[in-house]
């Protein structure tokens, strides 16, 4: 029989819908049915592509036995973390708090129905005692026998909780502070220290890839370009940590790609899901990386991690979907392993001993008894042995690629997770824009505003944002992330093609951030809305967790926009941001790189660049600046015909006959000039 989730639209959740478990969906409904049978909730965090996901489901929610123990003692919640990362922040916190330890999916806490607070947490636990846990059907029992007997303990340990909840919020900045390059030059050496000079990454197993850290490096090397000693370490320790990353199985070979993170220093063996959330911002990062060094291997990581993004998760409605799973056939990483029979059929027979060389199929078994590929040997020893040129193997292999990728079609796939999300598109849209411009492919663009038309259309429902998009339906009101990422999506996007209609649109997404998420008083944002559900908490998170900060990408995306329109509103609201957030940005950096970009921005204004004139000209003005690494720099090419621009972009007109550009730093403009000469010469 069916439970409460079967009208549910999140995958997850309805990968639940037949268990035995009496589950819910979050809502008033589960508090109201504990509250009335006096029992405590249990709240069970998870999404689609989570391994130990399924392994819990498949051994407790799955067995008849469990799911009595679950329905006699608790009201059982399931919540898909996708959806609703708001209940995920607060209760990721909670445990982290109780436990001391870090938390993770699949989350499992038991609640007060009274007032939502938890007074126990785990993650994942085993249906029998293993790994150092209790069986879970034992804690089950235990939980709902301390709860009856210990309520007073209960209520004052989720006072103590809530207490301390009000304690993380950053504390209000004084106005006279001064704020100062200080934490940016900190997190340069903090950065030095934890590198991994071998393999790249920063300290040690597991291994996560973290785009907004190499960007950091990226930036600073930028900044220093022009002094007598550039920092060339932190470009190598950019470049070696993508290199090692592209080379390793964290990234898929076959279909491009990459995976979610690595179990092992060297990037070897990843957990296989595939997440939207990485992809976009690894494919802007990989641009960029190619855009700054020239490196031949960077732009063939973004090409082919775009051309993913297009084939398997792009929408027909020019959205993109949520993630691929980790398991197919109810094994991990199925889909993705060899063994160097199966590849020696594929492939001729005098290419086989460059694809084995290259990818370790002549070595030992490194994943379960069987080969997941992984960069073993460079090109130019491959082509020393094998007595053929660099670009001879280049061609072996990629036809050995075709081949291994048209076999892989025919197996059964990872699952996919097919809704789609505001904040999870916004960085697909970001990628796309920055890899087109810098790799030169109009069908990235047009993917990218395809992907925001799909956003205006669907998600923006009444004049609000919506999070989720699945089944025809618009589901819960949007958080923090879903405006910020937009709104600097967007702004990426329109230096590649200028849209004034989509312009308009990151206006609206902006003002509806300051009008509901805003601080006004303290400043900063908070991750949910003013008129939002109330829960136990209401976070203003600061720090770079898997995705960027909300309040770092608010922050720098709310300056850029107001230097953009001379809109002095969203420049105010960015420093109160930076105020407010300063103490943790000053403490610990590292955490916070997101918050140092907009920091650096803050400082250092960005430099804005309007072209107008005719589009071929103007285009070609946009795309010669473009090909230098500069990351505070913005140029939008606007015809000559765009009429009815907001702000200043009204004041900057074409002048008939001739193409003409104006360029500000920060409120300090220049007198236009018309020449492509005359613009170069200020770059």
């Amino acid at each position: 029989m069916s439970n409460h989730l079967v009208k549910e639209t999140s995958p997850y959740l309805l990968q639940h819908a037949d268990n035995p478990v009496a589950w819910y969906a979050w809502g008033e409904d589960a508090f109201a049915a504990a509250r009335a049978g006096n029992k405590p909730v249990l709240l069970s965090i998870g999404y689609s592509a989570c391994h130990w996901c399924h392994v819990m489901a498949h051994e407790s929610f799955e067995d008849d036995a469990t799911a009595e123990l679950m329905n006699r003692l608790f009201v059982n919640i399931k919540v898909d973390r996708e959806e609703r990362p708001d209940i995920d922040r607060i209760y990721q916190t909670a445990h982290q708090l109780l436990t001391q330890r870090g938390g993770g999916w699949p989350l499992t806490m038991f609640l007060n129905p009274a007032d939502q607070r938890p007074f126990f947490g785990g993650t994942y636990f085993p249906k029998e005692r293993r790994y150092g846990m209790p069986a879970f059907g034992e804690l089950l029992t235990h939980i709902a026998s301390y709860y009856e007997n210990n309520a007073a303990d209960v209520r004052s340990q989720g006072d103590r909780l809530s207490e301390v909840f009000a304690r993380l919020e950053p504390q209000p900045a004084d106005a006279a502070l001064s704020i100062s390059v200080d934490p940016i030059n900190k997190v340069r050496e903090q950065l030095a220290k934890s590198f991994d000079g071998d393999f790249g990454g920063f300290g040690g197993a597991p291994k996560f890839p973290h785009p907004g850290t190499i960007e950091r490096l990226l930036r600073h090397w930028r900044t220093t370009a022009k002094d007598d000693e550039p920092d060339i370490d932190a470009l190598f320790m950019a470049s070696l940590t993508l290199t090692r990353m592209a080379e390793g199985g964290i990234y898929d070979h076959v279909g491009g790609g990459f995976c979610r993170y690595s179990v092992d220093r060297s990037w070897q063996i990843p957990h296989f899901e595939k997440m939207l959330y990485d992809n976009g911002p690894l494919l802007a990062i990989y641009s960029q990386a190619f855009l700054t060094t020239g490196e031949a291997s960077f732009g063939k990581t973004a090409a082919e991690t775009a051309d993913w993004m297009l084939a398997d998760m792009r929408a027909a409605d020019g959205g993109f979907y949520s993630s691929r799973d980790a398991d197919s056939e109810g094994e991990e990483g199925r889909f993705f392993v060899w063994t160097p029979e199966s590849v020696a059929a594929l492939v001729a027979p005098d290419d086989y001993p460059i694809v084995a060389s290259r990818f370790g199929l002549d070595k030992d078994a490194n994943f379960e008894g069987e080969w997941h590929l992984t960069v073993r040997e460079s090109l130019p020893n491959i082509a020393s042995t094998s007595k053929r040129s660099v670009n001879e193997v280049e061609a072996a292999l990629a036809t050995a690629r075709s081949a291994l990728f048209v076999e892989r079609e025919t197996r059964v796939h990872p699952g996919r997770d097919d809704k789609q999300l505001t904040s999870w598109n916004a960085l697909a849209i970001r990628g796309l824009a920055i890899a087109g411009r810098v790799l030169q492919r109009d069908d990235l663009i047009e993917a990218a505003a395809g992907a925001v038309d799909f956003l205006r259309a669907q998600l923006l429902v009444d004049g609000r944002l919506y999070a989720s998009y699945k089944d025809g339906r618009a589901r819960f009101p949007a958080y923090l992330d879903d405006h910020a990422f937009l709104v600097d999506a967007i702004l990426e996007l329109l230096q590649s093609r200028w849209n004034t209609a989509q312009l308009r649109f990151a206006i609206q997404v902006a003002d509806l951030m300051l009008n509901h998420f805003e601080d006004s008083e303290q400043g900063g944002f908070y991750f949910t809305a003013d008129d939002h559900e109330a829960l136990m908490h209401r976070p203003k998170p600061l720090a770079d967790e898997a995705m960027p900060s909300g309040n770092g990408v608010a922050v720098y995306a709310l300056q850029r926009l107001g230097h953009l329109l001379g809109e002095q509103r969203y420049i105010v609201a960015a420093e109160r941001g930076l105020r407010n957030a300063w103490q943790a940005i000053d403490q610990h950096p590292h955490g916070h790189v997101t918050l140092l970009a907009a920091l650096e921005e803050y400082l250092a204004p960005p430099e804005i660049i309007v072209l107008r004139g005719a589009a071929k000209e103007v285009d070609a003005w946009r795309d010669s600046a473009g090909r230098l690494y500069a990351p505070s720099r913005l140029v939008f090419s606007i015809d000559e015909n765009e009429n009815d621009l907001p702000g200043l972009l009204a004041e900057r007109k074409p002048v008939a006959g001739q193409s003409v550009a104006y360029r500000c730093v920060g409120t300090h403009c220049e007198l236009p000039v018309s020449s492509w000469e005359a613009l170069a010469a200020k770059l």
